[in-house]
């Protein structure tokens, strides 16, 4: 069987490069993307590429299931997430649920799948995608759903790092600061580019977590904020 990692959002600004990253660096690469034609795009000899709402619960129970059933699968990172302004006094009960569901249920549902499955084989890694709004109030304040969303994040690595304890599961949370990505810099056109931190950075320091280095590390989290 061989050895496979889990990427979700592949087909994201973030997840292209990653995606590249772990090909270059031998990984066979199990990818999910948001719609059909995206999934295509990414099919190749080293990556197995499929649609999937990471949001519906029985869709993501269904596909664990079946790759882990064919795939030695040593890893999972999890890109998938949405972005929503707004402060608490502007956030709705439906912008809120939609909030958890992008940055949280995405995460969720295939930490809570692969756990016994990391379990079984002995060991395994998540690479969870946090955010400085949701470590400091006032980078959140008005972003509210996005950042109480994302802080569920940052609870999940450390109840995955507390059950995986001496079973070789660890959680590591890279929380970037404004990705150089073309979206963003259309959305902020006169920002300071320069200081953003580039979709290569946020690469290399995922290869290293799994690298064997990396994997001495515990409960890590990771910021990279380069100047922003």
């Amino acid at each position: 069987m061989k050895r496979s990692i889990l990427l979700t959002g592949a087909s994201g600004n973030l997840g292209g490069t990653v995606l590249k990253g772990l090909t270059d660096a031998g990984y066979h690469v199990l990818a999910t993307a948001g719609s059909p034609d995206g999934a295509e795009a990414l099919q190749s000899d080293t990556v197995d590429a499929v649609a999937l709402d990471l949001t519906d619960e029985a869709l993501v129970q269904a596909y664990i299931r079946s790759i882990s059933a064919n795939w030695d699968i040593t890893a999972a990172i999890l890109l998938v997430g949405g972005f929503m302004p707004g402060k608490i006094t502007e956030t709705d009960g439906a912008g809120l649920r939609k909030m958890i569901a992008l940055n949280f249920e995405t995460a969720f549902y295939p930490v809570r799948e692969l756990l016994p499955v990391f379990e079984k084989r002995g060991g395994g890694q998540f690479i969870l995608i946090g955010t400085r709004p949701a470590l400091e109030a006032k980078e959140g304040k008005n972003l509210a759903a996005y950042a109480l969303s994302k802080g569920l994040v940052f609870q999940l690595a450390e109840l995955v790092n507390a059950y995986g304890k001496g079973k070789g599961i660890d959680a590591t949370v890279i929380v970037p600061s404004t990705i150089d990505t073309p979206a963003n810099r259309k959305a902020m056109p006169d920002a300071g580019h320069s200081k953003w931190v580039s979709p290569q950075a946020i690469t290399d320091a995922m290869l290293y977590v799994l690298s064997d280095s990396g994997r001495q590390m515990r409960e890590s989290v990771l910021k990279l904020y380069h100047e922003s």
